[in-house]
Order: structure tokens, then C-alpha cells, then sequence
């Protein structure tokens, strides 16, 4: 009787997270966004310093002529730019996911626990003491960097008094990504890389190149299956350690996998876009808001959501002031504090 009584609400947790989840919405999102995605890119390709009309677009994409100076914009420069920060912003968007349904935070985002100050400094790193490395050797040096930042930033929150409370881990990702950034500044003042950095620390695609994504895809697709693959064992633990043991679940494992599927995505998306916060604290909140807590449908939602609000922030960092551009971290920033602030004032008892 006492080992029925035990698993009775693990089986209503279980089933509560069925009944939570909304297969039609998220349906509706991934095939509307899917759409969305495509015009999203089209009018972007399309927009710039020398406007370009979509069905030129559509000849460059499927019809290219190198003789043809807009197809050549188009090929060379637009297009890997778009699909960069689509790519991009599916990687913040799932790290965050997983990072929140992993340790049960609700403030959990690379970049606001050190993963994107970490993958900076050993970019830093790179720039001063190997200039002309291959771009796929900085992007397993970014791997790293995000690895020590993760490693730093729960080492720290776990010291505190009290365990590590969600509010303790973002304040030691705060005070750790401000250090990071300061010695990252301080390597490029004294070795003279500041105009390197610049680009990774404004946060944007503007520099992205074909070989860039080609090096950084097979990471990436291969991190965002895993994620899907690991998104019914993310669930479970979403539920809690021991209801996730309960119901059969490899908690140990479940959270290597976790962590390194999100080194791999937030590793690649820092090493091509810089330091672009938020993507993943708004996505997934939003994702779970319109699909329901199962993993199996916020992974790729929260993907594809993620890539459209890179895309769409990309395309309106170019409408504020042109021919200038604005930073798209900027952007991204003035919704992403608002939030943060808000999300932090439902935590503020965890201090």
C-alpha cells in the first residue's frame, strides 16, 4: 500500500503535464511561424542600404547570376546575415529553454549566467595571443569560454548560504559576466584588439559569411536534435529531482546531456553574434505561455519563435537610423530588461 500511496502523484504529475500541454496551439505556431519565418527573411534580404525588389530576391536565391551586382548583395552579404541570426536565435532561444526546464529557474539565460561573458573572454583570448585562428578553432574556444562561465557562475551561487536560489544564481552570473567583460576589455585595450571585440560586443550578424555558418551548422543542428531528442527527459525534470526519478528518469545524465547541448548552442551563437542577451529568458516564458510545459513542444516552438525575433530585431536595427545601424542587442535589450525586471520581482523571496 505505501509504494501505491508513493507513485500515485507521480502518475498525476505525469498525466497534469499532458493535460497542460496544447498540441493544436503549438501546431498553429510552428506552421504560422514557419510562414512568418520565410516572409521575415524575404523582406529582410530585401531591405538595406540599397532596397531590392523581392522577386530579385527570389531570382538570386534560385536563379543566381554572378554577373548581376544585386544577386551578388544578395549571395555574398544579406543572405548568410539573415539566416545567421535565424540560426542564432534559435540557439539562444532553446539554451534558455533548457536551461530554465533544467535547473527550474525561471530567470535561467546564457547570457545572464556568464555562458556569453565566458565565450567572449576566450574569444578576447584568441584575438591577442592567436591572431588569424580558424574560425572553427573560435568556436570551440567560444565552447569553452561558455563552459568556464556555467562552471564559475554555479560554483559561486552554490557557495551562498541557503543553497543556490534562483535570484543567487543570476546575481552571480551578473557579478561574474562584469568581470569577464572587464578583463576582456583590458586584454583588448592592452593588446590593441578593441576594434575586433567591437563587433562581438555590440551584438550583431552584420559580419556573417557563408563559411562562418557552414563551420558553426553541423554544431548547431546536431545540439538542436539532441535538445529534442533529450525535450520528454526535460519534462520530467521540469517536475522536480525526485518526480523525474519516479518516473524512471537518468536525472544525472538527463543534465550532462542538458548542459552539453547548451555549451554547443550558446558556444555558436556567441562566437558568430556576440553578446545578445534576453533571446533566451523572453522565448521560452512566452513559448510556455502559449504552448504548455511540455518540452516535446517548447523546444521547437521556442526555436523557431527565437529565430524570428532575431530576424525581426536584425531588420529593425537597420529602420532606426539609416543608413546606420543599431546594435541588435540593443534592441532586443530594451524588451528583454523590462522582463527581467518583472521575472525578478515574482523571485524576490528567493533572497
Amino acid at each position: 500500500m505505501a509504494q501505491v500511496a508513493k507513485s500515485y502523484p507521480l502518475q498525476n504529475d505525469a498525466s497534469d503535464v499532458t493535460f497542460r500541454s496544447r498540441p493544436l496551439a503549438a501546431s498553429f505556431i510552428l506552421i504560422g511561424g514557419l510562414f512568418a519565418l520565410v516572409f521575415g527573411i524575404a523582406i529582410s534580404v530585401s531591405f538595406g542600404a540599397a532596397d531590392i525588389q523581392l522577386a530579385i530576391v527570389w531570382e538570386a536565391v534560385f536563379r543566381f547570376n554572378p554577373e548581376v551586382t544585386q544577386h551578388q548583395i544578395i549571395q555574398e552579404i544579406r543572405l548568410p546575415r539573415v539566416l545567421g541570426g535565424a540560426m542564432v536565435g534559435a540557439c539562444f532561444a532553446v539554451a534558455g529553454a533548457i536551461m530554465q526546464g533544467m535547473t527550474r529557474n525561471p530567470l535561467a539565460d546564457s547570457g545572464l549566467l556568464g555562458l556569453n561573458a565566458g565565450s567572449g573572454f576566450m574569444l578576447a583570448i584568441c584575438f591577442a595571443f592567436f591572431p588569424g585562428l580558424p574560425y572553427m578553432y573560435l568556436i570551440l574556444y567560444s565552447f569553452l569560454g561558455a563552459g568556464l562561465g556555467a562552471g564559475l557562475v554555479f560554483g559561486i551561487g552554490s557557495l551562498a548560504r541557503g543553497g543556490l536560489t534562483p535570484v543567487r544564481m543570476v546575481l552571480a552570473g551578473a557579478a561574474l559576466s562584469a568581470l569577464l567583460s572587464a578583463l576582456s576589455e583590458g586584454i583588448a585595450l592592452y593588446y590593441q584588439i578593441g576594434q575586433d571585440l567591437a563587433f562581438w560586443y555590440a551584438g550583431g550578424v552584420a559580419g556573417t559569411k557563408w563559411p562562418q555558418l557552414e563551420v558553426m551548422f553541423p554544431w548547431i543542428a546536431a545540439a538542436l536534435v539532441g535538445a529534442i531528442v533529450l525535450s520528454r527527459s526535460i519534462t520530467m525534470l521540469s517536475l522536480g529531482e525526485e518526480i523525474a526519478k519516479g518516473l524512471g528518469q537518468r536525472t544525472r545524465f538527463v543534465r550532462l546531456a542538458g548542459t552539453v547541448i547548451v555549451l554547443v548552442l550558446a558556444g555558436a551563437a556567441v562566437s558568430v553574434v556576440g553578446a545578445v542577451g534576453f533571446v533566451g529568458l523572453i522565448i521560452p516564458h512566452v513559448t510556455r505561455y502559449l504552448v504548455g510545459v511540455d518540452y516535446r513542444w517548447i523546444i521547437p516552438c521556442s526555436a523557431l519563435l527565437g529565430s524570428l525575433l532575431v530576424v525581426f530585431a536584425d531588420l529593425a536595427a537597420r529602420m532606426v537610423n539609416p543608413p546606420y545601424e543599431t546594435p541588435v542587442g540593443a534592441l532586443i535589450a530594451l524588451i528583454g530588461v523590462p522582463f527581467f525586471l518583472f521575472l525578478a520581482r515574482k523571485e524576490r523571496r528567493g533572497l
